[in-house]
């Protein structure tokens, strides 16, 4: 007894030595690693890297920049399931402890010892885990383990657990560049968390492990086994009974890759908005939580961008067929390689397993459809899924092109047969002015294996198309605010990124007119009945060669008004009315409206368009017409803000100055919708843009835009313009509500074999009709100083009340032409041999 007494008494001891060995062990450590440790209570205010968003001005989505998709949410938001799910998967005793779990300690002490040095799994808590991902570094090492330990019982001290899940559900990647519960929601199922399933919800659970062995894209077979072993946990620890588990596990994988869920398609706006943060914000924009919010207008940019695609569709489909974009397409895999070993083509053939899984998926589903078409298709598939699509047209591959109809294979394994009526449009493409001999069947059209282009008609049939050769761009501006409402820089963004609405510098053409003859309005020396002479001219313009300008059409009106002039968009009359005004003193005024004094050439061709200028810089100018004479300018960033929407705070916004009618010539500011502006100045009387206006009018009504008065709107005025051999086609037109510019044109400037009458109005006219669609009708009030008066449509002189053949026209009040003479007068003139008064205002 005596003996067992001792022996119970010595081990009581070494028990307690062990203890206190322990104790102070951990004290030691404590001491020794508490210096160095970050400061726990950082993470109360900790800023979470979140991407660069941008959105239209009602809050549509447009891009999404950034390495980090993250949406961070609260813990209330998350939904109950997820978080037995992730207890169930990472910590089932998370609630309970204390920061640590002296289960898994032991476990990894184990692997401590058995791998000599390095910690191989864990024994981590959720509060170990967040303590490594927002304090640590995340080598696996003895010292950092102890580090973590350390934190994680500091931080449950300092936070409470929902705070630290909160933080944990926040901060873990989950594969494909999610990172977070909520953007892993997105990313994998296309939905918020609060509509997954609890299948869903299991998969996402078991992403934290392994982000990449258990990725359902990335290895279908691991994270089925992973998400169904997380539900068997969820059964063993009470979270859900066995029907639930029973349904879950039976639940296929429905994973798959989505992108940002863009609202609204303005990928241009979007690439100038990230440029306008990189430049403000650094690197910074990409990480910082930033969202900025355009002025573009949710319902118009969409109109913009399908009335230009259409219109180059159109364009294209005029000019003929060039061909399909790739010939001869391996059928199977097997001799795709083949091809690439013989060729030494660098061309990756075998994609992702998530894009081989798509293909045999969908070539399963067109099995009974596909039937009869020799050889594997799968390459085919794979070749679609690969393949983008530009716009409204999608790729497809021809497999029976026979007669007059041809079959093609779409994305996802759809058959569809193209009949002639979308076929006999392919004459080949010979140049911008001729096309080949139309064809007799499919099969001069393209062959069996070749790449084509297909788009949709609006009665759901299909038909051939192709790429659109000829690039163009649409720009939409308020002319009160300068704000820009829509914006697209070309046919497809993914196709080319090169923004032609503010990159490329092309000549204006005859677009420009307008502004050379209001320079002689508001300058009082002219008036739209001024007679200018339609006739030849020889000209010394800047070089030692002789310039001899022609009118397009070629022929000569002789004296004609100038209100002619521009509706006829005569190019001497134009020439003749900026050398009158005098070169340097009219681009002194063109530098109202936005033009760049340096990029204005310093000749007489400046009056037919032959400065190089940006669409955007047009569309600019035209909004000061549009507005009364107000001096605006392009603006599409309205505010940035950091945070989430309710807990958003304002970093810049935009302060632009804006037209205002009804000011007085001495107000400065202006108050629009509770929002306080500074008047923009005034860059030309009113009522000489007014009378411009009203000049611009007959160019529609009478003129080159004849075609615009298919929209049966009397308020929408506007110019056309072609350059020299149709390298460029322009409208620019507008009413008091929008302004609108359209260009189209060849990157490499050859020919489009068009005028802009023929090719942009018709894109402007899409997006306008619709855009105005329901809206009534507004011009302005006329100002004070315009008055009508009756002259002579020959002389542009005024008639007296007793003269009549007269027309009515516009003058402002202190500049009237004189009187016309009395047919007495003019017998007694020519008689005598007198020139007198002359029968005409002005000959030039």
């Amino acid at each position: 007894m005596k003996f067992l007494r001792t022996l119970v008494i010595s081990v009581l001891w070494l028990l307690v030595s062990l203890s206190a060995a322990g104790v102070l062990g951990v004290v030691g450590a404590a001491l020794y690693f508490a210096p160095g440790l970050p400061d726990v209570r950082q993470l109360q205010d900790f800023e979470l890297q979140t991407p660069l968003r941008i959105f239209t001005r009602d809050g549509k989505l447009i891009g999404e920049f950034g390495e980090e998709r993250r949406t961070p949410v609260e813990y209330a938001e998350i939904p109950e399931e997820l978080i037995d799910a992730l207890l169930a998967a990472e910590d089932a005793t998370y609630f309970d402890h204390a920061g640590v779990d002296p289960k898994g300690l032991l476990r990894a002490a184990v692997e401590l010892a058995a791998s000599g040095g390095d910690i191989q799994s864990g024994g981590s808590t959720i509060t170990m885990q967040v303590a490594r991902n927002y304090l640590l570094t995340l080598d696996q090492t003895f010292t950092r383990k102890i580090r973590e330990i350390l934190l994680a019982l500091q931080m449950e001290q300092i936070l409470s657990k929902q705070e630290i899940l909160e933080l944990y559900v926040n901060k873990i990647y989950l594969g494909n560049r999610a990172y977070g519960i909520a953007a892993a929601s997105v990313v994998y199922y296309d939905r918020p968390l609060g509509e997954l399933t609890l299948a869903e919800k299991a998969m996402i659970a078991g992403l934290p492990k392994a982000p990449s062995a258990f990725n359902p894209l990335a290895n279908a077979e691991r994270a089925l086994i992973r998400r169904n072993w997380i539900l068997f946990r969820m059964r063993e620890l009470g979270y859900i009974d066995e029907a639930a588990y029973e349904e879950a596990v039976q639940a296929p994988v429905t994973a798959r890759r989505h992108l940002a869920q863009v609202e609204v398609e303005a990928d241009y706006v979007a690439e100038m908005a990230r440029q306008f943060a990189i430049d403000r914000y650094g690197d910074r924009a990409y990480t910082g939580g930033y969202r900025i919010h355009t002025t573009l207008d949710s319902e118009l940019q969409p109109l913009a961008g399908r009335a230009l695609a259409g219109g180059l569709i159109e364009y294209d489909t005029r000019h003929g067929w060039r061909g399909p974009e790739q010939t001869d397409i391996p059928r199977s895999l097997a001799e795709a390689q083949e091809r690439t070993d013989r060729e030494g083509l660098e061309e990756e053939l075998a994609e992702s397993p998530e894009v081989m899984q798509t293909a045999r998926r969908a070539a399963e589903r067109s099995q009974t459809e596909i039937e009869g078409i020799e050889g594997d298709v799968s390459n085919w598939l794979q070749v679609l899924e690969r393949t983008p699509a530009f716009g409204p047209l999608k790729p497809a591959i021809v497999v029976e092109s026979e007669g007059r109809e041809m079959r093609v294979l779409a994305r996802g394994g759809e058959l569809i047969t193209l009949p002639w009526s979308g076929l006999e449009w392919a004459d080949p493409y010979l140049s911008p002015y001729s096309r080949g001999t139309p064809p007799n069947s499919a099969d001069d059209i393209a062959q069996r294996a070749s790449l084509v282009r297909i788009l949709q008609n609006e009665d759901g049939s299909w038909r051939l198309s192709q790429r659109p050769e000829a690039e163009g761009s649409l720009v939409v501006m308020n002319p009160d605010t300068g704000a820009i409402l829509a914006l697209q820089g070309g046919f497809d963004f993914d196709a080319s990124k090169f923004n032609r609405a503010t990159q490329a510098r092309r000549q204006a053409g005859s677009i420009f007119k307008p502004f050379v003859y209001l320079a002689a309005l508001n300058s009082g020396e002219m008036n739209p009945a001024s007679v200018v002479n339609d006739a030849p001219v020889v000209l010394q313009d800047g070089s030692n060669e002789l310039w001899r300008p022609a009118n397009s059409s070629g022929d000569f009106l002789g004296p004609t008004r100038i209100r002619v002039g521009l509706a006829k968009s005569r190019n001497l009359i134009t020439i003749r009315v900026l050398q009158s005004l005098g070169l340097e003193r009219t681009i002194d005024f063109l530098e109202g409206f936005g033009f760049d004094p340096d990029q204005l050439p310093r000749g007489l061709s400046l009056a037919l368009g032959s400065a190089s200028l940006t669409p955007l810089e047009m569309t600019n100018a035209y909004a000061v017409l549009a507005n009364g004479g107000f001096q605006v300018s392009p603006w599409f960033i309205d505010r940035v803000t950091r945070g989430d929407d309710e807990e958003s705070s304002v970093v810049d916004e935009a302060s632009p100055r804006v037209a205002c009618r009804a000011c007085s010539d001495d107000q400065m500011m202006v108050e629009i919708d509770g929002e306080t502006y500074e008047v923009a100045p005034r860059v030309a009387d009113p009522a000489a843009v007014y009378i411009l206006r009203d000049m611009l009018r007959d160019v529609v009504e009478h003129g080159t835009a004849r075609r615009a008065l298919a929209l049966e709107r009397s308020d929408i005025v506007g110019k056309t313009g072609t350059t020299n051999d149709q390298r460029d086609a322009w409208f620019a037109g507008f009413n008091s509500d929008l302004v609108a510019t359209t260009w189209v044109g060849k990157d490499n400037n050859e020919s489009t074999a068009e005028y802009g009458s023929q090719v942009a109005l018709p894109i402007w006219m899409d997006f306008m009709g619709q855009a105005l669609d329901g809206q009534p009708e507004r011009w302005p009030e006329r100002p004070a100083g315009v008055v009508s008066e009756q002259i002579d449509p020959d002389t542009g002189r005024r008639l007296r009340d007793d003269q009549g053949g007269g027309i009515e026209e516009l003058f402002m009040a202190d500049h009237l032409p004189g009187f016309q003479p009395r047919r007495v007068e003019q017998e007694v003139e020519r008689e005598s041999g007198s020139q007198g008064t002359g029968a005409y205002e002005a000959i030039f």
